[in-house]
């Protein structure tokens, strides 16, 4: 197992650390939060996150990558299989885990899955430390934390157990520092400043999808996928401020979803494109002028060459 020993004076330490948890445990908000910036897309519906972000944390004794994945379930579509192996690949490369449980949720039949697949990373030929991480305690009062505490306890043999909320920052520097001394002594990994290595158009894609999956009715499951078609600089702009050209699509599985993404009148499409602008915008650092199309791709989380189209 990686070693816990302090670090002497001048050590620097550098590797990865993986977020896993059931849907919806608050990984991508963990992720920003240790981050410091916002780098995973969030929702309040679970299965936001399709790919594994990685957010990066810069501290002068250390560099550690975070990376946030899709949640762990079983699955039910190709989708979901696919969604579960990119898991697995990635808990077998990294130095650190952090297993996510919501405090406000009690520990169920799908956290006892993870832990059980977690119990094997453990015994693995590298013995990766595995952190129960206890998310979302601002939503609970201290004996329901404590009772939580104990259940998390008894699910595992855990390398440590924190507690933390994303929201208010309790305990997020802790979690840090835990994380960190995991990791083994090594140089940077990336270049000071940089937060993410996560291309352009998969972040603006993200940023589309986090605004199409809010204020929306039960109506629209997570058949919504998003594909950016080019991201074009406009060369007409001697004397103006530089004006980028986005051009996204969004593609669903039937007619009556496509509907509901449009709105009446395109009204639900427009507030949709008027929020991800704003996060485009701040991303590429100059304004965008974006077109957004919905399209139908019938059945596409079960067709494997729709899959493959699509990115997954």
């Amino acid at each position: 197992m990686t070693s816990r020993e302090p670090a002497g004076p001048g050590t620097h330490r550098s590797g990865f650390a993986c977020l896993v948890g059931r849907p919806n445990a608050g990984k991508s908000t963990l992720t920003n939060a240790l981050v410091g910036q916002k780098v995973a897309i969030t929702s309040g519906r679970p299965q936001t996150t399709r790919h594994t972000i990685r957010g990066i944390v810069q501290r002068p004794d250390a560099q550690l990558v975070l990376v946030d994945t899709p949640g762990l379930h079983r699955p039910r579509t190709l989708l979901g299989e696919r969604l579960n192996t990119l898991v697995r690949d990635t808990l077998s490369e990294v130095d650190a885990v952090g297993f996510c449980l919501p405090a406000d949720q009690k520990v169920g039949p799908g956290d006892r899955f993870i832990a059980a697949q977690l119990a094997d990373v453990m015994r693995g030929r590298r013995g990766t430390p595995v952190v129960a991480v206890v998310t979302k305690a601002d939503t609970v009062d201290r004996e329901t934390l404590t009772n939580h505490l104990l259940a998390v306890d008894a699910l595992g043999d855990w390398a440590d157990i924190v507690p933390v909320s994303a929201v208010d920052g309790f305990q997020v520097d802790t979690l840090r520092d835990v994380l960190v001394s995991y990791l083994p002594e090594g140089p940077e990994l990336y270049p000071d400043g940089e937060l993410t290595d996560e291309p352009e158009a998969v972040m603006v894609a993200e940023l589309v999808r986090e605004a199409a999956l809010e204020g929306v009715r039960d109506e629209l499951p997570h058949s919504l996928a998003v594909v950016v078609d080019e991201i074009v600089p406009r060369d007409d702009r001697e004397g103006r401020d530089p004006l980028v050209d986005v051009r996204v699509n969004l593609f669903v599985e039937r007619d009556s979803q496509k509907a509901i993404v449009i709105g009446k009148g395109g009204a639900r499409l427009r507030q949709v494109g008027t929020e991800a602008r704003r996060g485009i915008e701040a991303l590429l650092g100059t304004k965008v002028y974006l077109d957004l199309r919905v399209k139908v791709a019938k059945d596409w989380q079960r067709d494997p060459k729709l899959l493959n189209r699509l990115g997954f």
